[in-house]
């Protein structure tokens, strides 16, 4: 008897803080932050500084070229802002489709805040976290904390946590007051010339599955922002 191997699908998402598409050449160059993003072929990419600072933060990458190269973008409802907080969630390919998004306030010294996306997917249904915590430790422990609990009251879907965590901290310093999460191992991505920090990070629930992570550091990435992308291929084992 012949058996057929089935292979499991899998949905490579990217947590890429963008600088506000200011490469290290001090250009402001949006089309090259997605030549790095299509080149590293992601599914679904979590943005951070996606919005120029001050208000009414226009976005940093517009919507027209993002729509030009066929990404779909999550309306978190800034006028004329890409995300919220400077947070953006955008996709692309078939099998996709947004279901829902919300945000999240977050306590700190800085005004931070978080996203929630929904999606329906290749893998099933997943629940992204886009966020950029703070720069002082208290803070970060905070805002760990209140995204657990915020999470907690909610019905139970496979979730993924993505962005700069700002922890230099070698050690699972943020992982321990997540514990329903599982922190992918930590690798350097900021500065992108020269990566020291492990300052971006992945995180899923268990019901997922990572076959494979990374830190994408092919040109233009070095040059495009002052972090590189990072990247994981999710799946759901059977």
């Amino acid at each position: 008897m012949t058996q057929t191997m089935t292979i499991a699908p899998t949905l490579r998402l990217a947590s890429y803080n963008i600088q506000k598409c200011v490469g290290l050449d001090l250009r402001r160059q949006p089309r090259r932050i997605l030549q790095v993003l299509g080149a590293l072929g992601a599914d679904i990419a979590v943005l951070q500084e996606a919005d120029k600072r001050l208000p009414p933060r226009p976005a940093a990458l517009p919507h027209f070229v993002l729509e030009e190269a066929g990404w779909n973008v999550v309306d978190l409802g800034g006028a004329g802002s890409l995300g919220w907080h400077g947070n953006a969630v955008i996709w692309k390919g078939a099998g996709i489709t947004q279901l829902a998004s919300a945000h999240h306030d977050l306590p700190g010294f800085e005004p931070r805040g978080a996203v929630r996306v929904e999606f329906d997917t290749p893998i099933g249904s997943l629940r992204v976290l886009g966020l950029h915590l703070g720069l002082l430790a208290a803070s970060r422990r905070d805002q760990i904390v209140h995204l657990a609990h915020d999470l907690e009251r909610l019905p139970p879907m496979p979730t993924v946590w993505a962005g700069d965590f700002n922890e230099w901290s070698r050690q699972p310093v943020l992982d321990h007051l997540a514990p329903m999460l599982r922190f992918l191992p930590a690798r350097p991505s900021f500065p992108a010339p020269r990566p020291l920090g492990a300052l971006d990070r992945i995180a899923h629930s268990p019901e997922l599955s990572a076959v494979a992570h990374g830190v994408f550091a092919e040109r233009p990435a070095p040059i495009a922002s002052d972090h590189l992308p990072v990247w994981a291929d999710l799946t759901r084992p059977d």
